[in-house]
């Protein structure tokens, strides 16, 4: 059973300082012992950005708010603690004439993440160890030490050492995981075998900002001659080379299904017995469409997925959201899933996406569907490459979001 505890009395009454940044590096919280290490009082930080409520000093070199900056993007950008070893970071004194006292600090960083794995919350540890490399003592242990002076000298400088080793050896680790998922994930969506439609249809695949935050979004589009095409898009539960891998294996699969069965409801089907059987696989999303250029018929069935938009030549947009079904082995028996056919006229567009487009913190779902259809509204003139650009760009992920994206666009 958890404990009953008051956390803002526990930090309040821990030595140690301690402050709580949210993602913009606003302060949020500062406990007694970072207060009384600043010489601030609460109003003088709470609620302020972290670089305009203590300022670095301009007498110094740039660097101390350049590697505090960097610390802190790290944080964000990887979801994992980030530690800055003896880093000087002078603090107001108006009574000194320059303006700032001399101060060192050992600083810890440490992300809270939030339900869905993003960073919420960074806590930043600092220790006070001015005094310590003012005794002109800190890179040499003689017999003048004190048994507490040798101790920290110790541990400061070894654990100093060991931490920035291992901090970059887990950049440089992260870094290649994330480009070897990237390189993976891009051969797997360049094998496509469409050719007769290529001129009407746009691909764009953006992977995740955050490093560690490779995910499993996926697209495909196949050609069924004499007269159809089918198009597809899907989300991998999870990140990194476990769910890029994942990601190929539901994608080569239901590629494979569609080929054999030109139903979108059946091939989902077999991508779902398919699931149960690949690690990882469980609750993945996928939605499949298949275009009937003879009959001006689209076909769709939906796992779980968004919806695809349906945009007309007279820029008002359809949601196909006649089929949905649970995500991918969501159900713990086969139940044929839902296919619905809505009809279309040459000059329409046909736009799939996956979750990392139009969701947004904290934010519901429908705003972000709001979004796109108003962006693809007013651009539904434009030809599917200046379109899916246009998109990115309006939604302001031409750079990547927090989560893969993948986009199809489809003049039909």
């Amino acid at each position: 059973m958890a404990a009953d505890i008051d956390f803002t009395a526990f930090f309040d009454a821990t030595p140690s300082p301690y402050l709580v940044l949210d993602t913009d590096l606003v302060i949020r919280y500062a406990n007694r012992a970072y207060l009384e290490a600043t010489k601030r009082t609460g109003p003088e930080l709470i609620g302020k950005y972290f670089f305009t409520a203590l300022p670095a000093n301009p007498g110094t070199a740039a660097d101390a708010e350049r590697n505090l900056k960097a610390s802190l993007r790290r944080v964000l950008d990887t979801g994992s603690p980030d530690t800055l070893v003896l880093q000087r970071y002078d603090i107001r004194a108006p009574g000194r004439p320059s303006g700032y006292e001399e101060r060192w600090w050992s600083t810890i960083h440490t992300p809270i993440p939030a339900p869905d794995g993003t960073v919420a919350w960074i806590v930043q540890r600092s220790e006070d160890v001015t005094a310590f490399i003012r005794s002109g003592r800190a890179r040499r242990l003689t017999e003048e030490f004190t048994e507490r002076e040798k101790g920290m000298a110790a541990e400061l400088y070894v654990r100093a050492r060991e931490l920035h080793r291992l901090n970059q050896e887990l950049r440089e680790a992260h870094s290649r995981a994330r480009q070897v998922a990237v390189a993976l994930q891009e051969a797997m969506l360049q094998d496509r075998d469409l050719t007769r439609h290529d001129d009407n249809i746009a691909v764009r695949y953006l992977p995740a900002t955050r490093s560690l935050n490779v995910c499993g979004d996926w697209y495909d589009v196949v050609d069924l001659p004499p007269d159809r095409y089918a198009a597809a898009v899907g989300d991998v539960v999870g990140h990194g080379l476990q769910a890029a891998a994942v990601m190929g294996m539901l994608r080569s699969a239901l590629s494979a299904a569609i080929r054999a069965i030109p139903s979108p409801a059946q091939a989902l089907e077999v991508l779902g017995l398919y699931a149960r059987s690949v690690d990882g696989a469980m609750a993945a999303t996928a939605v499949k469409v298949l275009i009937d250029t003879r009959s001006r018929l689209i076909i769709y069935s939906n796992a779980g997925h968004l919806p695809p938009v349906l945009v007309h030549a007279d820029g008002t947009c359809e949601l196909l959201d006649q089929a949905t079904d649970p995500p991918l082995g969501a159900r713990p028996y086969h139940v044929p899933r839902p296919q619905a056919g809505v009809s279309y006229t040459p000059g329409d567009t046909l736009v799939l996406y996956t979750d990392g487009l139009v969701e947004r913190r904290d934010e519901d779902i429908d705003a972000g569907l709001g979004r796109l259809t108003s962006v693809l509204s007013r651009h539904s003139g434009l030809a599917p490459d200046p379109l899916a650009d246009a998109v990115l760009d309006r939604l302001g992920v031409t750079s990547g979001a927090p989560d893969d994206i993948a986009l199809v666009v489809i003049r039909l």
